[in-house]
């Protein structure tokens, strides 16, 4: 994302007595829909989200908002919050007419550059106040969620709100990670993608299901645990293997890769893969939260479960759609 311009102006608007002239910087910025430019004023306060404005037809920033924030009473609110005016591509002053067969964005593309603004800005909330069609604008993108930044709405679907709320190393890292993304615009349209997903219309013994190996894994503390639960309810159980991870959130793979390592060796056994593959902690461990029973009769049952026994007879074995949940 690449700034295109900066300048630096000075608002000319009758001062209050006592009253400094504001400074005003325009910047602007690419996004995937085009150039977009916006004005910021002051400084960002610390704990304070930014107010944000879009302008109706017909009107840019200065013409819809300026008689607002040059009034009187506004003076106490704008001296505590940052604000950042947004111009509709080609509605700045000065802006060049676009070109004869221009494709102008529609309202979801200008509410999706929102985001960039803000990750140029590393704003991470902010108060809108639209008009006309600038209030569709910011409506739009608030069904994305306004109150959050897009990386912490991402974080929430990765994560449990007991580990956000634990701030442990991981979920520092991966704030850090995803909020200073270079490529977080891409990021948010991926997001936007996942959230307009269809149904995949499962239906156990219906014509609708998977017909292949399935494992499904998912933490107690997960974000998405009931989700998965119910995937699980809709899959065949002679297919599917399901594990529940205790003591794990929304992403086992992070949090717990033993165990998660050694319920994938199971599963591949099942499928006839890695016979001899040596079994460590829970095979060993044969603790409580693991329900199965052991087996020793030689013989691998045909189910694909997480129990599966290996030819040796040594690993544990259940019968068909076995949940398992691991405590060790």
């Amino acid at each position: 994302m690449a700034e295109l311009q900066e300048v630096q102006i000075t608002e000319e608007k009758p001062l209050l007595p006592g009253q400094t002239p504001e400074v005003a910087k325009t910047h602007s910025v690419e996004t995937p829909y085009g150039s977009v430019t916006f004005t910021v004023y002051g400084t960002p306060k610390p704990k304070r989200p930014a107010i944000l404005t879009y302008h109706d037809v017909g009107l840019n920033y200065k013409s819809c908002f300026q008689p607002l924030f040059q009034f009187g009473d506004m003076q106490e609110i704008i001296q505590n919050f940052v604000r950042v005016h947004v111009d509709a591509p080609g509605m700045e002053e000065g802006a060049p007419v676009f070109p004869l067969g221009y494709q102008y964005p529609s309202l979801d593309q200008l509410a999706d550059m929102i985001p960039c603004i803000l990750q140029y800005l590393n704003f991470s909330s902010v108060i809108g106040i639209g008009v006309g069609a600038g209030a569709y604008v910011l409506s739009r993108y608030a069904l994305t969620g306004l109150t959050s930044s897009i990386a912490e709405m991402i974080l929430g679907h990765l994560f449990s709100q007991e580990e956000l709320s634990g701030n442990s190393e991981l979920i520092q890292k991966y704030r850090n990670i995803i909020t200073h993304a270079p490529n977080l615009a891409n990021i948010e349209l991926y997001w936007n993608s996942y959230n307009n997903r269809r149904d995949l219309n499962f239906e156990r013994g219906g014509d609708v299901t998977l017909k292949c190996p399935v494992m499904l894994v998912v933490g107690d503390q997960a974000p998405h645990e009931d989700a998965v639960v119910e995937c699980n309810s809709k899959l065949d159980p002679t297919q599917t293997s399901f594990l529940k991870m205790a003591d794990s959130g929304g992403q086992p793979q992070l949090t717990q890769p033993g165990k998660l390592t050694e319920a994938f060796k199971y599963f591949l056994q099942g499928m006839g893969y890695m016979a001899s593959s040596c079994m460590t902690r829970l095979s060993r461990s044969r603790t409580a939260s693991l329900t199965s029973a052991a087996s020793i009769d030689g013989n691998r049952s045909r189910s694909r479960t997480l129990s599966q026994s290996s030819e040796s007879g040594t690993l544990p074995s259940g019968p068909p759609g076995h949940t398992m949940e691991v405590s060790c």
